[in-house]
């Protein structure tokens, strides 16, 4: 059977999983009378909850006799490593853009990808029925991105489609208004070439991803580059390295297969052989990690790995040592979460994990505050307790000596009339600003930034205040750059409670006037927690377990008449952005607290003092 192997690839929120749902149903691959759930590619609890693809995926579809494997894959710039790794096993890629947006960010980083491997691109147009779409004018722009890009007369020559993903249809024309995925799967058949594969010599196959069975064990997914390979045979697998032959001397790890998969609709089909030019999985390997070679023993050949984007950022996690350590957790010790830091390297490969000169703190780097937080909340939800300490930037030397840092691409969209305070606020943390142009008639304006990536800690939440929640702000990594200087942290103080208790309704009363608070009555806290952001500068200790005494008459009414404001919600991402050096994330499966790094007040002051001393 004929087959095309693609990716669908493009900015977060631009219809990526939808149109992949769409394709699904208009390929038979569901029953005409089966409910199925909207975005059903993202199986991921994660993703459903937070809307976007964290994990690419493998689905499969047949069209006229043809059979198309799709990858799924992130639209997030912190799951760009997700891509990258996928991109090993595509013959080309439908990019999806925006009608309204244009190319983004993520639309560059993810092209840009495809393009220097030598991918054909289609590009979809998509949501052309949004009031303020612009199609020819987006049209004019994915060609300026090419150009850009430096792409081939061949991949300068794509063809475009227009499209409503949503209500499942493409055509050719831009003012189209409805029809069916035909034009889109006849364009994938004929546009974009069958593998380029050796069908006839020894099996060979890079490892692009993984998965795990509790009954197999690992699961290598890739595409067969050479050869066939059936259930029982004996494979090599050859660990990093250069491209090539190996030497008889150099050791490789022998291995049966034991079972062997291709992909259809949303499962995976036992089968008993698989060709070259098929996306497969393959369990009955150990030790397999992703950009390993599976090859024939009698044929030991390495393809060349797969390289993904350095880290930019990192925290340390460290083991739970609050009071509170242990209450809710079932994974609390070092060795529990260094096993689970290091396992998630197996699939992860755009996250690095270090050991420190302290036996109970890891350092973790990865591509993003969402990259790492994504890591600590599925810890969370398996159980893990531990600590993380405020993000910090992963700096480098270049050829002179000079240090550098890295620098962000911010993309902001917001009413014109807040254009003054985004400008204003992101130059006060480094930022310059690149291009300013309005939005056509809707009214907003698109700014673009080249900023520090620690100018960024803990902006969002800031913009999202400036805008009135109106704005709209995308970043990914740009470049390497030289040292800022220094950037002013954070504005205000915090409330820290000074001892151990329930807090009650009458001292957060008492307390809101002068500060935003982050418990609510009943909340349990202890000395050194972080309770609050003070309305001042300065850190303050507070008693929020004080009740009202009763020495005098006072008639229910009183209590009554108490009125809270809610407590703020914090959540991992605000975490990270909120905290300073001294502090720390306590992350447990029961909840989100914050808290001082020194617990006892007269210590945490000692060395505060000591501190500033020394600077």
């Amino acid at each position: 059977m004929p087959i095309r192997n693609i990716a669908i690839i493009a900015h977060v929120d631009h219809g990526k999983t939808t149109l992949v749902d769409q394709m699904l149903v208009q390929a038979g691959v569901f029953r005409e009378n089966q409910i199925v759930q909207e975005r059903v590619m993202d199986s991921n609890p994660l993703e459903r909850e937070r809307g976007i693809t964290i994990l690419a995926k493998n689905t499969a579809v047949q069209w006229n006799d043809v059979k198309i494997n799709i990858v799924d894959t992130p639209g997030h710039a912190d799951f760009g490593g997700e891509v990258e790794r996928i991109l090993r096993m595509v013959d080309g890629v439908v990019l999806l853009v925006d009608a309204a947006e244009g190319p983004m960010p993520q639309t560059r980083f993810v092209t840009r990808k495809a393009l220097e491997l030598g991918i054909l691109p289609l590009v979809v147009i998509n949501k052309v029925d949004r009031g303020d779409a612009r199609q020819h004018e987006v049209h004019d722009e994915v060609l300026e991105l090419f150009m850009d890009l430096e792409a081939t007369d061949v991949q300068l020559d794509a063809p475009f489609l227009y499209a409503v993903g949503r209500d499942g249809w493409a055509a050719e024309e831009a003012d189209a208004t409805g029809g069916d995925l035909t034009p889109l799967f006849e364009k994938i058949i004929s546009y974009f070439p069958a593998p380029s594969v050796d069908a006839e010599g020894p099996f060979q196959m890079l490892v692009s991803t993984l998965d795990y069975s509790s009954y197999i064990g690992r699961i290598a997914i890739g595409r067969i580059e050479r050869g066939s390979v059936r259930v029982g045979e004996r494979v090599t697998l050859l660990d990093l390295g250069p491209v090539g032959m190996l030497d008889d001397s150099d050791r490789a790890e022998e291995a049966k297969v034991s079972k062997l998969f291709t992909f259809s609709g949303l499962e995976r089909i036992d089968v008993e052989e698989a060709a070259a030019g098929d996306i497969v999985a393959l369990a009955g390997l150990d030790s397999v990690e992703i950009g390993k070679t599976v090859t024939d023993p009698e044929h030991r050949e390495r393809l060349l790995g797969i390289a993904v984007e350095e880290p930019t950022l990192s925290v340390d996690f460290t083991v739970n040592n609050s009071p509170f350590a242990g209450r809710s957790g079932k994974f609390v010790t070092t060795r529990q979460v260094r096993e689970r830091l290091y396992k998630e390297l197996e699939r992860n490969v755009s996250l690095r994990v270090e050991d420190t000169e302290q036996p109970d703190t890891f350092t973790v780097s990865g591509r993003g505050e969402l990259h790492l937080t994504i890591l600590m909340e599925t810890m969370r939800r398996e159980g893990f307790e531990f600590q993380v300490s405020r993000p910090r930037v992963i700096t480098r030397r270049d050829d002179t000596g000079q240090l550098q840092e890295p620098y962000e691409e911010a993309v902001v969209e917001v009413p014109s009339d807040m254009v003054g305070t985004v400008i204003e606020k992101l130059g006060s943390r480094k930022g310059e600003m690149t291009e300013m142009r309005p939005m056509g008639d809707s009214g907003a304006t698109r700014l673009r930034f080249r900023v520090p990536a620690r100018g960024l800690f803990g902006y969002r939440s800031e913009f999202l205040t400036d805008t009135r929640g109106e704005g709209i702000l995308h970043h990914q990594f740009h470049a390497w750059g030289s040292w800022a200087g220094p950037l002013k942290g954070r504005s205000r103080g915090v409330l820290v409670a000074d001892r151990l208790g329930k807090s009650v309704g009458f001292a957060l009363f008492n307390l809101q006037e002068r500060a935003t608070m982050f418990v609510a009555p009943g909340a349990e806290c202890y000395g050194g927690m972080i309770v609050g952001e003070n309305s001042r500068t300065d850190d303050m200790d507070v008693n929020v377990s004080k009740e009202k005494k009763l020495t005098n008459m006072r008639t229910t009414a009183s209590d009554e008449n108490i009125k809270l404001e809610p407590a703020r919600q914090i959540t991992l991402e605000l975490a990270l952005e909120f905290i300073e050096e001294d502090e720390l994330i306590e992350v447990t499966p029961d909840g989100i607290r914050l808290r001082k790094r020194v617990l006892d007040a007269i210590l945490r002051k000692k060395a505060a003092k000591a501190a500033n001393q020394s600077a």
